[in-house]
């Protein structure tokens, strides 16, 4: 009986796959960290009063669920080109919603 693939290319197969890193939580302490690197300023100049957490609890809001704000970090960081990669995009949704949102995941 002849296998679809040999055995060798099947074992490097799964060798790869469990040296994947697996799916780990978001790290809110770097999303904090990346909000005050790259975040904060911009948004204290856009409320004009200074204060760059403002933006995140006006009335006016325009994040109104997790999605949203999904939507506006990746917003942020195509537009204004903060270059983060996918992962620092979840730490900093997190560190957000946590301070801020508290929508339910």
């Amino acid at each position: 009986m002849k296998l679809p693939i040999s055995l060798p290319i099947f074992f490097v197969c799964v060798l790869f796959a469990i040296s994947l890193p697996a799916h780990s939580a978001p790290d809110i302490a770097h999303g904090k960290k990346i909000d005050q690197e790259k975040c904060y300023a911009c948004h204290a100049k856009k409320t004009g009063f200074g204060n760059g957490d403002m933006i995140y609890t006006r009335s006016d809001s325009k994040v109104k669920s997790i999605a949203n704000l999904k939507r506006m970090v990746s917003l942020c960081n195509t537009e204004l080109r903060l270059d983060l990669f996918p992962e620092d995009e979840v730490d900093v949704v997190a560190f957000l919603n946590q301070q801020f949102y508290k929508f339910k995941p």
